[in-house]
């Protein structure tokens, strides 16, 4: 089994030292910056915009792994590409014509990639499988760091596994919430590709040496 990517998620960070945290990822063994991007209305939050992605951008050295938790989230494919995402996820909840804001996402040079909310069956993504580069299992609700993990995720992302390598796909899943010591290696063994970390990240003594310690899984 290929050594797990960590994208570390911008949301938990320190905002009032937002350079500082993003070098410690730049400098860290972590893969991509995940950053969350939510709107108040398809979640009860609200994160930031363009401004601070493209600030995240002049800084970053690894590719932004933007999740987009707002609605008609096609409406802004091309402003997210300007502002430096390299992937874009967008809700399957949220995407009245999923595939063709898929197709759009390419379009504009991105990587394409579908979120999954806790109570979304994945079979529903079955006739996608070959035309997504990621999809996000969403192991908490939406909207709020430090969560507790949904137990019905391994299961989930067991069933995902097993579609995305029955149909031949290179999609990676990928998995957001409540990522931490004891949560990852179930993940890894269900077939999780991507862990998304925040609060287990930023929340901790020493980020990098917990980073690492999510890389050496």
């Amino acid at each position: 089994m290929n050594a797990p990517l960590i994208a570390p998620s911008v949301l938990s960070a320190d905002f009032a030292n937002l350079g500082r945290d993003c070098e410690m990822i730049n400098s860290s063994r972590a893969d991509w910056f995940h950053v969350d991007v939510m709107d108040g209305v398809f979640v009860p939050n609200i994160s930031f915009g363009f401004p601070v992605i493209k600030s995240i951008k002049k800084i970053a050295k690894k590719p932004l792994d933007v999740h987009l938790m707002i609605v008609q989230p096609e409406r802004y494919i091309q402003d997210f590409k300007e502002a430096g995402a390299d992937i874009l996820s967008v809700h399957i909840e949220a995407s009245t014509h999923l595939h063709r804001t898929l197709a759009a996402i390419k379009q504009a040079g991105m990587k394409a990639g579908v979120a999954v909310n806790p109570h979304t069956h994945v079979s529903l993504l079955e006739d996608l499988i070959l035309d997504m580069d990621v999809v996000c299992l969403m192991s908490v609700n939406p909207g709020f760091g430090g969560q507790k993990f949904i137990e019905n995720t391994y299961a989930k992302c067991a069933r995902l596994r097993e579609m995305i390598d029955a149909a031949g796909s290179s999609c990676l899943i990928e998995i957001d919430g409540g990522v931490n010591e004891e949560t990852a290696p179930r993940l890894l063994e269900a077939g999780a590709d991507v862990l998304v970390a925040g609060n287990y990240v930023f929340g901790s003594k020493n980020p990098l040496a917990t980073i690492e310690g999510l890389k050496s899984l």
